[in-house]
């Protein structure tokens, strides 16, 4: 296996130089080479699918960054896999590189000071989501047949949707998480992104050998009404038609409790994961980094009370789901904004951005992202589907109905 490290975004800075830039160069000819989707790109021989794999996930032989300067300079070569990719190795699978992200998967916007912002294959001027920024933007430019991304508050799901692509958050527990850098732990999770709903299955079978899709698809989907522009809606509400499932518009309960218990919980833990890196290494951490971790300190005193209004969140989501198999709504309720146009403080993009991920997060459950058209935008709206725990086989059987449904 070769190992081609980058360091810096651009199309023509790559530290390697001579054929093994050249060959490199012709195999993507016919399309932009992003080096900025890769911090470490490798030559992986098999026949298997092609995997892309979100640079917190240790792979042997491989320093793992977390996509930060910081924890870069210090990484050494991962002596083992990660356990998610258990599967991936007894397929054969080629694991093509480890992928760009958000610094330390902290925020869903999808940029990085260190390594460059990966090129949204919809539109360069577009954010590509984050935090599994390169794991989206690799399947999106076919560098990756699937990629595997973590999931804390939206980082599968967003940039899946701001990228036109496929995203599985995973039920919290069902992926093991040792060998991956840990964000907030109680809500950390593995999950695939992919161009197709036959491309998730592929990336459950590598996370899960012995995955199979349910037979059929849901009966009853409860539509949860949002705030979400009304192009995102009415794009939701006609996939949902074309698909002639039967829809039955439901309140969820509690959203308040969700919302509430995610944010104190992801404040608290990521406190715990990443401050003494961050206070250790203050010029080599990103701003946006070093102000997330600081604003840890008014939620942490609240963690007790964040626990118990989680336990009463995961109570009324199962009411529902006493009611309706799944639930749908938009995965984001806005259309990705422009890289140039994100304000210094990001505090209410972060929070506009994962209004409909997050509070999932904090439930456990397991929620697929799914591209569906919108009236009047090149750049297609995100259907969001939300199942009980341990649901994804009934969530990729239900969205692949849907997909073939689509005009």
């Amino acid at each position: 296996m070769h190992v081609h490290h980058h360091t810096r975004a651009g199309p023509d800075r790559s530290r390697k130089s001579g054929s093994s830039w050249s060959r490199r160069r012709i195999a993507h000819r016919a399309r932009r080479w992003a080096m900025s989707t890769f911090i470490t790109r490798l030559d992986s021989g098999g026949m298997g699918p092609r995997v892309a794999v979100k640079d917190i996930i240790d792979v042997t032989g491989v320093p793992t960054t977390a996509g930060s300067r910081a924890v870069a300079e210090l990484a050494r070569p991962a002596v083992r896999d990660a356990e998610c990719l258990a599967g991936s190795r007894a397929s054969g699978a080629r694991i093509v590189g480890k992928a760009n992200m958000n610094e330390l998967a902290m925020l869903p916007v999808g940029t990085n000071p260190w390594f460059g912002t990966p090129s949204n294959p919809l539109d360069p001027d577009l954010i590509p989501g984050g935090s599994s920024s390169g794991s989206a933007v690799a399947v999106a430019n076919e560098d990756a047949d699937v990629a595997l991304g973590s999931d804390t508050g939206g980082s599968v799901r967003v940039p899946a949707a701001c990228c036109g692509a496929y995203g599985l958050k995973t039920t919290h527990g069902r992926v093991g998480l040792k060998g991956v850098w840990p964000l907030a732990p109680s809500m950390d999770t593995i999950g695939p992104i992919a161009m197709s709903i036959a491309g998730l299955t592929t990336g459950m079978e590598l996370l899960e050998p012995g995955f199979v899709v349910a037979p059929s698809p849901a009966n009853v989907i409860g539509r949860v009404r949002t705030a979400g522009l009304p192009a995102i809606e009415t794009a939701v509400d006609e996939s949902l038609r074309a698909a002639e499932v039967e829809i039955l518009d439901v309140e969820v309960p509690g959203w308040s409790l969700g919302t509430f218990a995610f944010t104190v919980l992801y404040f608290a833990e990521l406190w715990e994961a990443d401050h003494e890196l961050v206070n250790r290494h203050r010029g080599k951490v990103g701003a946006d980094v070093a102000k997330t971790v600081a604003m840890a300190a008014r939620f942490r005193p609240q963690i007790n009370e964040a626990l118990r209004q989680r336990d009463q969140w995961r109570t009324r989501l199962s009411r529902v789901f006493e009611r309706v198999q799944l639930l749908a709504l938009p995965t984001l309720p806005i259309f990705p904004p422009r890289v140039d146009e994100l304000p210094r403080d990001l505090t209410s993009t972060v929070v506009e951005i994962t209004k409909h991920t997050s509070v999932f997060n904090a439930g456990g459950t397991p929620c697929l992202a799914q591209p569906v058209s919108a009236a009047g935008t090149p750049v297609p709206a995100s259907l969001q589907l939300v199942g009980p725990w341990h649901s994804e086989e009934l969530l990729l059987a239900t969205a692949e109905v849907i997909a073939a449904a689509a005009p």
